[in-house]
C-alpha cells in the first residue's frame, strides 16, 4: 500500500510508532523546543500505558474537504487497527514479555489523506501538550511498517532507518511480468494510483518489463484521488479503444470501486485484470454487479496468518468499551447496526432510522469485520507490534540506564551501564567488551599480495633493464640515448616501485611520513631526468643548426646533473616543510564502521599533499611539452616520441588518480595511490626502455652508428 511511516521513534518520552502513513525529513527536531500552534481534530482511540505506541490507519477512505469530514467507512481498516490494539493487550497480559512495563496506544484515522496523516503523526511525534521539549538522547530509529510496499523506501540513502515487515512492490512487479511471459500476454495496459505507490510502481514496471523482453504496455494511466467522474470515464474510454484485453492495476479499493462503477456503465467486458496486493481480497470488489467483470481476476496477496484469539477480542468492542474512545468505536457501531446514536441526524428519526443502543449483537450481523480467515494486512500488524515490543524488551534488559537507539558500545555488569573501551565493543549478548576488528592494506590479504608482488616484480625488471644497460653501455644505442641520465632514470624508477611498499601494512608514524616524502621525491627525480633529456633533444638539434653550437655548452653533463639535482632538492625542501609543519600521521578512524577500526594515514596538511602532487604535475606538463615540440625532429633525435607517449601515459594516471583517491574510504585510497604509483611507473619504463631493449636483445644489426642515424625507419 502506500509508503506511510513515521520518522522517529521516542522510547525514553514512551512514544513508538507503527505507521501506515509518512516520512517526515532527516532531522524533525530543530529546535529546543516546539510550541503547538494549532490543535488537530482528530478520528481515534487511545489506551493510557507505560509506553505508548501509535498507529495510523486507513478507517475511512474518503474525506468532505469543506468540513474537513472522513466519510466512508472502511471495516478491514478499522480490523487493521483493532488488530494493533489485540496485539498490546496481549502483550500487556504477558506475564515474560515486557514485565512491570504497560503498553499503551494512540491509534488515528489518516481518511487515506495526506495532510490528515501529517496531522495525526506530528502529534504522535510530539504530543499534543501546548509544549513539547524533546530530548536529544531520546531521539532515535523511526518503527516497523506493516503496510508499506513502496519500492522508495528501499532508498537506503533517504530513509536509513526503516525496516520492513512487507516487501517491497518490487517484487510484486517481478512477480506480474512472470505472469505475462508466463501466458503469453504481451500486449497490456497499466493503471496506477496518483501517488508515491503508483509512481514508482509505474516507472519500475515499464523499465522491468522493457529489459525482461517480455512485452510491451499499450498504455499507462494514473488514477486520480478524489471522485473526479470524467477523469475515470476517460481512462476507461482509453482501454475500450485499446487493442490490449489485459489490465495491470496498481491502486486503492477506492480508485477500484470508482473505476469498476465506470467500466460497469459502459459495460466493458472481455479483459483479465491483474490485480496488486491493495485490492485482490477487497470485499468491496466481490459484489455482484462487479464479478461478471472481474471474474478471473489474477492477483498479487500478503502472505496469510493465524491470530489465535483475535475474533473473539472483535466480538467484545462495543461503544462503551472506553468512555474515551467512544467516537471511532460509535462511528463502527453506527455502520454496522445502521442505525444513529443520540442526538441522531435531523431528518433520521422521520425517515424511521434506527437508534443506537449500544447492547446490539456482533454475532447476530453479517460483517466483513469480523471475517478472520483471510488475515493478511492484520498478521503483518501482529507481528510488527510484537517486533516492537520484543525490540524494547531487550533495551530494557539492558538494565536503568538511559535508552538510546544509536546501539553504541554498552555492555551489562552487575546491572550498571558501562561504556567500552575505545578499541573495544559490546558483545551481541551485551555482556562483555570485544576487540573492534581492524582494517588496513595488509601484506596477508590478497589485494595487499597482489600489489606486494607488482612492486617488487617493477623493481626487479628495472634492475634487469639497468644490467642490460651497463653491459651494452659501449654499444651506440645506449650511448646515442645519454647513458648517465638513463643509469639515473631506471635507479629512480626502480625506487618509484619500491616506495609503494610504504602504503602496505599497518600505518605507523615513520611509515606515514616516509611514504609521501619517498613517493614524492623518487618520481620528482624521475621526471627530472625526463625533463633534462628532452632538454638534451631540443639543444643538441639546435647545436646541428648553423651558429648554434655556442648553445650546447650550456647542456654539458655537469649541467644535466645539476639541473636534476635542483628540481629534487626543491621537492625535498616542500616535503620537509609538510613534515615539519603538519606532518602525516597514523590514525584509528571509527567513523566508516562503528564497529571496527580502520588504520589510515591522515596527511596532516592538504596543502603540503597538493603541494607536492602539483610540483611532480608542472614537470611532468613541462616535459610533455617539449617532447611533443621535439617529436618531428629529424630521426636521429626522435626519442622525444617515446617520451611524449611516456608523459601521456603518467599524466593520464594521476589526473584519474585524484577523484579516485578523494572518493576512496581507509584502506582503498592506500591501494588507489599505490596503484597510480605501479601504472606510471610501468608506463614510465615500458614507453622509454621497451623499445631499446628490443633493439639490444633481439635486433643486434639494428644497434650500430649507422642505423641509430636512420632510427625512425627502424622502430
Amino acid at each position: 500500500m502506500r509508503a506511510f511511516l513515521v520518522r522517529h521513534l521516542l522510547l525514553c518520552v514512551s512514544r513508538i510508532f507503527i505507521s501506515t502513513s509518512l516520512f517526515f525529513s532527516e532531522s524533525f527536531f530543530l529546535s529546543p523546543s516546539c510550541k503547538l500552534r494549532r490543535q488537530f481534530n482528530l478520528n481515534g482511540i487511545h489506551r493510557a500505558g507505560n509506553v505508548i505506541l501509535g498507529g495510523l490507519f486507513e478507517v475511512h477512505y474518503n474525506l468532505i474537504k469543506t468540513d474537513i469530514l472522513c466519510i466512508s467507512f472502511d471495516p478491514p481498516g478499522f480490523r487493521h487497527a483493532m488488530t494493533m490494539a489485540f496485539a498490546i493487550d496481549e502483550i500487556n497480559k504477558n506475564s515474560t514479555l515486557l514485565p512491570n512495563v504497560t503498553l499503551g496506544y494512540s491509534l488515528y484515522d489518516n481518511c487515506a489523506t495526506l495532510g490528515i496523516g501529517f496531522s495525526a503523526a506530528l502529534s504522535l511525534a510530539s504530543g499534543r501538550e501546548e509544549q513539547f521539549l524533546p530530548q536529544e538522547n531520546c531521539l532515535g530509529s523511526p518503527p516497523v511498517s506493516y503496510f508499506a510496499t513502496c519500492s522508495c523506501l528501499s532508498d537506503r540513502q533517504r530513509f536509513p532507518s526503516f525496516f520492513r515487515t512487507i516487501p517491497s512492490d518490487a517484487f510484486q512487479v517481478r512477480a506480474m511480468i512472470q505472469i505475462l511471459k508466463r501466458f503469453g500476454w504481451t500486449w497490456a495496459g497499466l493503471l496506477v494510483s496518483d501517488d508515491d505507490y503508483g509512481h514508482h510502481v509505474s516507472r519500475s514496471f515499464q523499465s522491468d518489463l522493457a529489459q525482461s523482453g517480455g512485452g510491451c504496455l499499450a498504455y499507462s494511466e494514473i488514477l486520480p484521488w478524489g471522485t473526479d467522474p470524467n477523469e475515470y470515464k476517460r481512462i476507461v474510454d482509453v482501454m475500450t479503444k485499446s487493442t490490449a484485453r489485459v489490465v495491470i492495476v496498481f491502486a486503492h479499493q477506492m480508485h477500484m470501486i470508482q473505476l469498476m462503477e465506470e467500466v460497469v456503465r459502459k459495460n466493458v467486458t472481455g479483459l483479465q485484470w491483474i490485480a496488486s496486493e491493495a485490492w485482490t481480497l477487497v470485499d468491496g470488489l466481490h459484489t455482484p454487479a462487479f464479478m461478471p467483470y472481474l471474474g478471473g481476476t489474477l492477483g498479487i496477496a500478503i502472505r496469510r496468518g493465524k491470530i489465535p484469539g483475535l475474533r473473539e477480542f472483535l466480538l467484545r468492542i462495543n461503544p462503551e468499551q472506553h468512555h474515551s474512545n467512544d467516537y471511532e468505536n460509535s462511528m463502527f457501531w453506527e455502520y454496522t447496526f445502521h442505525c444513529r446514536f443520540a442526538p441522531p441526524p435531523a431528518d433520521w428519526v422521520e425517515a424511521d432510522g434506527a437508534l443506537c443502543t449500544g447492547q446490539e449483537d456482533l454475532e447476530n450481523v453479517e460483517t466483513e469485520f469480523l471475517d478472520v480467515s483471510e488475515l493478511r494486512p492484520e498478521y503483518n500488524i501482529y507481528k510488527a507490534v510484537y517486533a516492537l515490543a520484543y525490540a524494547l524488551d531487550d533495551m530494557l534488559q539492558v538494565g536503568k540506564c538511559e535508552m538510546k537507539i544509536i546501539l553504541c558500545p554498552i555492555f551489562i555488569d552487575s546491572m550498571e551501564c558501562t561504556s567500552c573501551p575505545e578499541d573495544f565493543w559490546s558483545s551481541p549478548q551485551r555482556d562483555h567488551c570485544v576487540l573492534k576488528k581492524t582494517e588496513f592494506l595488509s601484506y596477508h590479504e590478497p589485494l595487499g599480495i597482489c600489489l606486494t608482488t607488482t612492486s617488487l616484480l617493477g623493481t626487479f625488471i628495472c634492475a634487469v633493464v639497468l644490467g642490460i644497460f651497463i653491459y651494452h653501455r659501449s654499444t651506440p644505442m645506449v650511448r646515442a640515448n645519454n647513458s648517465e641520465l638513463s643509469f639515473l632514470l631506471l635507479v629512480s624508477l626502480k625506487l618509484c616501485f619500491l616506495c609503494s611498499l610504504l602504503f602496505i601494512g599497518r600505518p605507523r608514524l615513520w611509515t606515514c611520513q616516509l611514504r609521501h616524502a619517498a613517493f614524492g621525491i623518487s618520481f620528482v627525480l624521475c621526471v627530472s631526468c625526463i625533463l633534462v633529456k628532452t632538454m638534451v633533444v631540443l639543444a643538441v638539434f639546435k647545436a646541428s643548426k648553423p651558429g648554434g653550437g655556442a648553445k650546447l655548452k650550456w647542456f654539458g653533463a655537469v649541467q644535466q646533473r645539476g639541473t636534476v639535482l635542483v628540481l629534487t632538492c626543491i621537492q625535498a625542501a616542500i616535503c620537509t616543510c609538510w613534515i615539519v609543519s603538519a606532518s602525516p600521521a597514523p590514525h584509528k578512524n571509527t567513523e566508516y564502521h562503528n564497529d571496527k577500526i580502520v588504520y589510515e594515514c591522515v596527511v596532516g596538511s592538504t596543502v603540503g599533499f597538493a603541494v607536492l602532487l602539483g610540483y611532480i604535475g608542472l614537470l611532468a606538463i613541462l616535459s610533455f611539452l617539449l617532447a611533443f615540440l621535439a617529436r618531428n625532429l629529424p630521426d636521429n633525435f626522435n626519442e622525444a616520441k617515446f617520451i611524449t607517449f611516456s608523459m601521456l601515459i603518467f599524466c593520464a594516471v594521476w589526473v584519474a588518480f585524484v577523484p579516485a583517491y578523494v572518493n576512496s574510504p581507509g584502506k582503498y585510497a592506500d591501494a588507489v595511490e599505490v596503484f597510480a604509483i605501479l601504472a606510471s611507473s610501468f608506463g614510465l619504463l615500458v614507453a622509454l626502455f621497451g623499445p631499446k631493449c628490443y633493439i639490444i636483445l633481439l635486433r643486434p644489426e639494428r644497434n650500430t652508428k649507422k642505423a641509430i642515424m636512420g632510427l625512425s625507419k627502424n622502430y
